[in-house]
């Protein structure tokens, strides 16, 4: 048992689902990364400018989109897209590192198709909260509001089981409050600009989907605040 237990793939305990995407980000970003050293030809230099025009969300187009009512498919697709291109290796890399930790808890607790909706309605949240709140120049881009948005779900994981042993609920919000901490400080202290509005509504939409995706749903949450 022992040695089967050693010789058992590591990767086999990561949900599928999260292996996908976390390939597809990663692949993403190494085919960035290549280009911009040559590889793939003359043209490949260009291919982060050219995916950061194609695919970022423009909150310019969202609000011409808005005024005119015209919702072309290709450009709601930037709603989800900017959450797969990065402006480089390190911004990726916290965005990997976060949907293969939350999103192996998220997908064993939930399940993959409800991992899947957290990341995208979060990822779309994020977007409209950003473009709405703020109305910023700058562009949204990076898988930011989406793994918040899995943080936001583990948060409510921790909530309910903080709530099921008779525990603090707000303790569960610590991750949140440190990781928004650190950001604002960043922000301030070196000039930073204000995506986190878009990663605090990613959040806010990953706890408050966990009501209804979570085993059980809203109807299990009602039972156990009935019981306090």
């Amino acid at each position: 048992m022992a040695s089967s237990d050693i010789n058992q793939n590591p990767f086999n305990a990561i949900p599928t689902v999260v292996v996908v995407l976390a390939v597809a980000i990663a692949g993403i970003e190494l085919a960035f990364q290549a280009g911009a050293r040559g590889f793939g030809g003359a043209d490949a230099v260009g291919w982060r400018l050219e995916a950061l025009n194609a695919w970022a969300f423009s909150p310019q187009l969202w609000d011409r989109m808005v005024e005119t009512g015209q919702f072309p498919p290709r450009a709601l697709l930037r709603l989800l897209s900017y959450s797969f291109v990065h402006l480089g290796f390190g911004h990726m890399l916290f965005v990997l590192v976060f949907l293969l930790a939350l999103g192996k808890m998220v997908a064993e607790a939930f399940s993959a198709a409800a991992l899947v909706a957290v990341l995208a309605v979060s990822s779309v949240a994020g977007a409209l909260v950003y473009a709405s709140v703020l109305d910023p120049d700058v562009a949204l881009v990076g898988g930011y509001p989406a793994v918040y948005g899995l943080i936001g779900a583990y948060t409510f994981i921790l909530w309910t089981g903080l709530g099921a042993i008779g525990e603090q609920r707000l303790r569960a919000f610590t991750l949140i409050a440190f990781l928004m901490g650190i950001q604002l400080f960043f922000g301030l202290a070196f000039g930073g600009g204000l995506e986190w509005v878009a990663d605090l509504g990613g959040f806010a939409a990953g706890f408050a989907l966990s009501f209804v995706v979570s085993p059980g749903g809203w109807r299990k949450v009602l039972d156990r605040l009935r019981q306090r």
